[in-house]
């Protein structure tokens, strides 16, 4: 199974933030739209990602105020995939960089977000699948 069949299924809404604005405010966004990490995108540029461990580590355990911090200045990194890259691909790339979210990039644009849930329940499915045409084999 490939990225572009996850988003296919899940589908392909992404929500971000500017950089410029606070970490207080990403995280309105972030329980408005009920969601655990958000891409930081400029002028169609991806600039990085705030996820809630962020929040917790950069500004919460600091003693920060996430009124005063703005999302440029704990942002972290972005770690992102095409749409062609195949599950196990993924799971080793969270796996080896220790990230729950991969932004799907395609011609330099955002075009959607898998996360480690979305990798879990379409490997849940192919289990399921694979098991179900053995059963059927078995049975003949």
């Amino acid at each position: 199974m490939t990225v572009s069949q996850i988003l296919a299924k899940k589908g392909k809404e992404v929500f971000s933030v500017l950089p410029t604005i606070t970490v207080f405010e990403a995280l309105g966004v972030m329980s408005e739209k009920n969601i655990g990490a958000i891409l930081i995108i400029e002028d169609t540029v991806l600039k990085g990602i705030l996820s809630e461990r962020d929040y917790a580590r950069k500004i919460a355990l600091k003693a920060k105020s996430s009124k005063k911090t703005f999302v440029h200045e704990i942002m972290e990194d972005v770690v992102t995939v095409k749409p062609s890259d195949n599950l196990d691909y993924c799971m080793e790339l969270m796996d080896a960089k220790r990230v729950r979210h991969l932004p799907v990039i395609e011609n330099d644009v955002v075009i959607g977000i898998i996360s480690i849930s979305d990798v879990v329940k379409a490997i849940i499915e192919m289990q399921k699948e694979t098991i179900k045409h053995l059963d059927s084999y078995i049975s003949q």
